[in-house]
C-alpha cells in the first residue's frame, strides 16, 4: 500500500524547558507539520509513504526535506520554490499553564504556491491513500483550492482519502472551518 501526505512541512521553534517564549534567549529548531508527522510516523512503521509540500530553495528548505527524509519518506515529489518556511514557535505548558503556538505561516513558499503547480495526476500516480488534515486547507485560499484539485482527481483515479479534522482555531474560525471541510469532506 502506497500512502502520500501533503501539508505544510515548518520550522518548529521550541523554548527550552517551560520556558514562555517571552522568557527565552534560546529556542530549538526541528522540522515538522501535521502531514509530515504522519508521513514520518507511518514510515517508520515499515509503510510506502511519499510526501508531498513546496519548500525553498535554499539551506533551510534543504535542511526540512533532509530532516523527513532520514526517516524513509518519499520526498522526490516535493516542489521547490519561494522565499521562505512556515514558521512556529511552540512554549510547552506547565501546570495549570497550557502549551502555546504562535504561527508565523503568512507568505510561506506553501501558502503562496498555486493550484496549477501540482500535477495531481502526475503525483498520484501508484497511490492508494492520500492523506490531508484539516490544517491544510486553513493555510491560505491557493492551498484550499490545490486540496480540492487533489481531492478530485482522488475520485477519478479511485484513491482513497483520509482525512484528520483537526482544527486550529489560530488558523481560521468555526465558521470558516466548516464552511471548507463540509465541501471537501464528499470527496
Amino acid at each position: 500500500m502506497k500512502i502520500l501526505t501533503f501539508g505544510e512541512l515548518m520550522l518548529r521553534l521550541k523554548t527550552p524547558e517551560h520556558l514562555k517564549i517571552l522568557q527565552a534567549d534560546t529556542f530549538e529548531a526541528s522540522y515538522g507539520g501535521a502531514e509530515a508527522n504522519v508521513a514520518v510516523s507511518l514510515a517508520t512503521l515499515g509503510n510506502d509513504v511519499s510526501y508531498v509540500t513546496k519548500v525553498p530553495e535554499h539551506q533551510v528548505g534543504q535542511a526540512a526535506i533532509n530532516e523527513i527524509r532520514r526517516f524513509g519518506v518519499d520526498t522526490t515529489r516535493v516542489l521547490r520554490g519561494g522565499g521562505r518556511v512556515g514558521i512556529y514557535y511552540f512554549e510547552k505548558g506547565n501546570n495549570i499553564r497550557p502549551t502555546n503556538v504562535v504561527y508565523d505561516r503568512a507568505d510561506s513558499a506553501f501558502a503562496c504556491s498555486k493550484p496549477d503547480e501540482y500535477d495531481w495526476d502526475q503525483i498520484l500516480e501508484d497511490t492508494d491513500i492520500f492523506f490531508f488534515s484539516g490544517v491544510t486547507p486553513a493555510v491560505s485560499e491557493s492551498v484550499k483550492e490545490t486540496v480540492l484539485d487533489a481531492l478530485r482527481c482522488c475520485k477519478r483515479k479511485g484513491i482513497e482519502v483520509v482525512c484528520d479534522l483537526n482544527y486550529r482555531a489560530k488558523m481560521w474560525d468555526k465558521n470558516t472551518a466548516q464552511c471548507v471541510m463540509r465541501e471537501l469532506m464528499p470527496y
